[in-house]
């Protein structure tokens, strides 16, 4: 059996779908690529135990229909060191012998035996089937990913949210500090359905949809798993099992106080002054009042402490209120736009930050708790 394929081509594609591979598997055929010939369509696949990312293009020519499975890592650092050319592909399918040739020499590898390779699971019936444009799936994962948690003991909160009603579709992640809430009402559900998407599909799909993100990709999910297929893409993966918190109960509805500064300018500040913080908790704290927000952060064991003061838009009155500056700074790059508003309540509850321009048909917010300082 043999065919010929473009070699940037094919070590393009895998590098793409090798991001799926762990670095240590206990069944050997996961550290592997999985080639499916059908005709002159060649299906790439690359899965762990939970996710299976496959790609398919067209080769240059092939002689016959055949399924075999190769080492990823051989395969990815061979094709990186040979520049644009044919690739021709031989293989022996008594003794899976694999020989690739190039314009001034050839690899000789052994292969496995495809049945070896686990299937990829096949959706219940009755499963969910949503549209969704690439830009919108990809802005979603984009301003909630950072929010979620990486906590062996709150599993369902390691992943987003996507929350599909007949009004819009809602992206929603948290770690218990801090969450992101992405809506659009653009895209809408014939009904109301929720699934939580894992943290690691989820960087899968944003790197994906990088590539392009202009493409529909098509949802399909029932209550285990979930397919998005995009272009020559497909990742089919296990979804959290389980019942997501009441998201909404946790976003403070009324909050009188709202300041509006440069966002650019916010993080630029936050960076400088954090650097003299304990580095432990990453304090700092703001004092807002009209006109001007002082942040202030210092270090009791170093006897260190930093001082600096932006404008701002606030006609409240005078108050202080303490956050994590990373945890800040993460969600002021999530955020699109200039400005953004800081919507408050006092230095006890958590503060509500938004953009001062919402993109069309998207409403973003994030949240953040607050920390507990001595005024």
């Amino acid at each position: 059996m043999n065919f010929t394929v473009s070699s940037s081509l094919l070590s393009s594609r895998l590098q793409t779908i090798c991001r799926v591979i762990n670095s240590k598997n206990t069944i050997p055929a996961l550290d592997c690529f999985l080639f499916e010939l059908r005709g002159t369509r060649l299906t790439l696949t690359a899965s762990d135990p939970d996710n299976t990312l496959n790609t398919s293009f067209e080769v240059i020519e092939s002689s016959e229909d055949f399924t075999f499975a190769v080492s990823s890592k051989i395969l990815i650092d061979s094709l990186k060191e040979i520049a644009e050319q044919p690739l021709r592909f031989e293989v022996n399918k008594d003794t899976l012998e694999l020989t690739i040739f190039y314009l001034n020499g050839k690899y000789s590898m052994v292969g496995q035996n495809a049945n070896e390779y686990p299937v990829a699971p096949v959706l219940a019936e009755g499963s969910v089937k949503i549209a969704i444009p690439g830009e919108v799936l990809a802005s979603g994962i984009s301003c909630s990913l950072f929010a979620a948690a990486d906590d062996a003991y709150r599993p369902m909160m390691c992943g987003i949210y996507f929350d599909f009603t007949p009004e819009n579709v809602t992206f929603v992640a948290s770690d218990g500090h801090k969450l992101a809430r992405c809506r659009d009402y653009s895209v809408v559900g014939a009904e109301k359905s929720a699934f939580v998407l894992p943290r690691k599909p989820a960087t899968l799909l944003k790197n994906l949809l990088g590539k392009d993100g202009q493409e529909n990709v098509t949802v399909e999910f029932d209550g285990r798993f979930a397919t998005f297929t995009m272009g020559e893409y497909e990742l089919v993966c296990r979804l959290l099992d389980g019942r997501y918190p009441n998201y909404n109960a946790v976003i403070p509805q009324n909050n009188p106080h709202k300041v509006t500064v440069d966002r650019a300018a916010l993080i630029g500040t936050l960076r400088r002054v954090a650097i003299f913080s304990m580095q432990a908790v990453s304090l700092i704290k703001l004092h807002i009042e009209a006109g001007k927000m002082v942040i202030s952060a210092q270090n009791t064991d170093f006897s260190t402490s930093a001082e600096e003061s932006i404008t701002c838009s606030y006609d409240g009155v005078p108050m202080n209120i303490g956050f994590r500056a990373s945890l800040l700074i993460d969600m002021l790059n999530n955020i699109p736009g200039q400005e953004v508003v800081i919507e408050l309540a006092d230095p006890s509850r958590a503060g509500v930050i938004v953009p001062a321009e919402q993109v069309d048909k998207q409403e973003l917010l994030m949240l953040l708790l607050p920390v507990m300082i001595a005024d």
